[in-house]
Parts: C-alpha cells; sequence; structure tokens
C-alpha cells in the first residue's frame, strides 16, 4: 500500500513539475514574440528605398562602401543593436557581408562610408568590415537586419554570424529589415 501511495505521489509531483516547466516556457516565448511582434522599429536608407535597387557606390563594382542608415521608433528598453547584412540568393548559401554589434543606443544612424560605433563581426569574405553586394548572376536580395536587445553582449573572439544570433537569442526586443536588390551589369 505504501508503495502504491509513493508510486503515486512521484507521479503527480513529475507531472505537476512538466506541467510548471512547460508553462513557464510557453509564457517566456510568448512574451519573447509579443515583444518582437509590438515592435515598430524602423530601418531605412536615403541611398535607396525597401525592396529597390542599391546604387553602384555601395558594391563591388563601386566603391564598395557602406550605405546612410537610420533606425528610427526604438523601443523602450533597448540597450544595445546588432545589424546583419546578408544576402540569401548566394549560391552557395547566404553569404554575410556586415555583421555589427553592441552598436550604442545613441547611434540611431551609421553614416554613408564610416566605421560605426560598436564592434564588426567576420562576414563571409573574411574580413570585420563591410562588403557590398557582388553577386555572380542575377538580381540579388540584400537583407539589412536590425535587432534591438535589451542587454549589451559580451565581447567575442571572431564573431560570425551564428556566434552573434546564438549570443542575441532571448535578447530581442524588437527586429526590423530594410531589403536593397542588385544585379551587375
Amino acid at each position: 500500500m505504501i508503495r502504491i501511495w509513493k508510486a503515486s505521489f512521484f507521479m503527480f509531483f513529475l507531472g505537476l513539475t512538466t506541467l510548471l516547466f512547460s508553462a513557464g516556457v510557453f509564457l517566456q516565448q510568448t512574451f519573447q514574440y509579443q515583444k518582437t511582434k509590438e515592435g515598430t522599429m524602423k530601418i531605412t536608407s536615403t541611398a535607396f528605398e525597401n525592396t529597390q535597387l542599391i546604387p553602384p557606390q555601395y558594391t563591388c563594382d563601386g566603391k564598395n562602401i557602406n550605405p546612410p542608415l537610420e533606425f528610427s521608433e526604438i523601443p523602450d528598453g533597448t540597450r544595445s543593436f546588432v545589424l546583419i547584412v546578408d544576402d540569401p540568393d548566394a549560391p552557395s548559401g547566404t553569404w554575410v557581408h556586415w555583421i555589427l554589434y553592441n552598436l550604442p543606443v545613441e547611434s540611431n544612424k551609421i553614416q554613408e562610408d564610416s566605421k560605426p560605433a560598436g564592434i564588426q563581426g567576420k562576414n563571409s569574405f573574411g574580413n570585420f568590415s563591410y562588403g557590398g553586394p557582388c553577386p555572380p548572376s542575377g538580381t540579388h536580395r540584400y537583407f539589412f537586419k536590425l535587432y534591438a536587445l535589451d542587454t549589451i553582449l559580451s565581447t567575442m573572439d571572431h564573431p560570425d554570424k551564428i556566434m552573434i544570433e546564438t549570443a542575441m537569442k532571448n535578447h530581442i526586443l524588437a527586429q526590423t529589415e530594410l531589403i536593397g536588390l542588385y544585379r551587375r551589369k
């Protein structure tokens, strides 16, 4: 009889623990989703409109300099930004053109041809800088993805996109993107 009671108590306790853990995970994911979903943060450029062509001066066919970018409607509680620029249309898989992390909240714009405040991550060219669009063929899309974080990320040794995405997981208050197109002549 005591053995049955102990087994029943154990099963009840295990079930209750599982239920509470699942509820906590669900609430955390829902809260994170709502914070991101409700964000109205924007990233824009005076050089090109969303889903329009990127001017050649910002590509390998021109000066290969970064375009000017502006951030607006930044959510309360933002402590830093991450900017990732990548090309999902590259033949070998997503090609990363630029990574900036720990951009200060006061940095609501990046000037053309500048080295912004913050730390540069390693792009797919193997550099710690901006590398402009240079598609081998066809028109490619370039995603300028901005993330507002509730933290300042720890300094990392030669971080790439995967390391940055892992570090910022569960710290994203809002995210937005600007898409530029480019086709070589």
